[in-house]
């Protein structure tokens, strides 16, 4: 690792865990949250008391972009992770002066989707069903999850933005996405006005037919992609930490940490299957259709 002291702007649950990380890496962290509590109140702040050379926006989804241009118009020039996903909007973006700009989609740092990339390497698909639940009530303990940044559209929250890794990991495998349909909404059994669940259907360019499933709700939390190949049946299950090939599973080691850990070490060595901005773009680009869709029902086209 090249760099040796880290910002983390925000300090909600994700920052927190950024921040801890990158102090057990060794590096010097500093952190910045405008409702008090970090060692600085602004980015600009920050930057004026001493060098970074890595900074992570951690901060809410729709404060993302005033984050960036915050740093840019401050002179950094290093290494940024920006929590997923990119933006609350899709918009068009400045070209920002940063040496590298990451979007931290740490699911591909999984060791089962790092071994179920290895596996699939070059095959096309017939059929991929991605599907991921857990219950927002229980994402964040000792918080009532209506009070979160989750909850509202203004803070950037909703299934297709939370849970937007599978976006991400289905484009990264099987991309670019063609067409897509949607069905979903806000059930109103969280309680919450942004959606709660979704269902999407998407063509792509090395999966003709791909199905996201999306919720607040499952209890207890799932996230497992299933893939047909033309010999092989392939299940990926990121919670129990098993690969299963036509029904034998090889098991994965990981704790909590794992994958934000290498995505940091891949980030400040600038080597490792990182998401970057262009990716992150295109996963905006789909969180957009997918919301066209499921307003017009009916078919986006790319």
């Amino acid at each position: 690792m090249s760099a040796s002291r880290a910002m983390v702007a925000g300090l909600g649950s994700i920052g927190t865990r950024h921040a801890r990380i990158l102090t057990e890496l060794g590096l010097a962290v500093t952190t910045v949250s405008r409702r008090g509590g970090g060692d600085h109140r602004s980015i600009g702040e920050a930057l004026s008391r001493g060098q970074v050379d890595y900074v992570v926006i951690a901060t809410e989804t729709a404060r993302h972009i005033d984050a960036l241009r915050e740093l840019a118009q401050a002179g950094f020039r290093g290494t940024v992770l920006v929590e997923k996903p990119l933006l609350a909007r899709l918009e068009p973006l400045p070209n920002f002066p940063f040496a590298k700009l990451f979007v931290a989609y740490n699911l591909r740092f999984h060791p089962v989707m790092t071994a179920l990339a290895r596996r699939i390497e070059g095959r096309p698909a017939i059929t991929v069903s991605a599907y991921v639940g857990q219950d927002i009530r229980n994402w964040r303990p000792g918080r009532d999850h209506r009070d979160t940044a989750s909850s509202t559209v203004a803070a950037g929250g909703g299934v297709l933005r939370d849970l937007s890794h599978e976006l991400d990991y289905l484009l990264w495998l099987f991309g670019p996405w063609q067409r897509v349909a949607a069905l979903g909404g806000a059930s109103g059994a969280r309680d919450l006005e942004v959606d709660d669940h979704l269902a999407l259907l998407v063509e792509m360019e090395r999966a003709r037919v791909v199905q996201v499933h999306l919720d607040y709700l499952d209890r207890p939390g799932l996230r497992r992609i299933r893939i047909n190949l033309a010999d092989e049946t392939i299940e990926a299950d990121l919670v129990g930490g098993n690969l299963i090939v036509n029904g034998t599973a090889t098991p994965y080691t990981s704790e909590r940490d794992t994958s934000y850990r290498a995505m940091h070490q891949a980030a400040l060595s600038g080597d490792g299957p990182l998401c970057s901005l262009a990716e992150g773009v295109a996963a905006m680009d789909l969180i957009d259709a997918s919301e066209r869709a499921l307003n017009s029902k009916s078919w986006v086209f790319a």
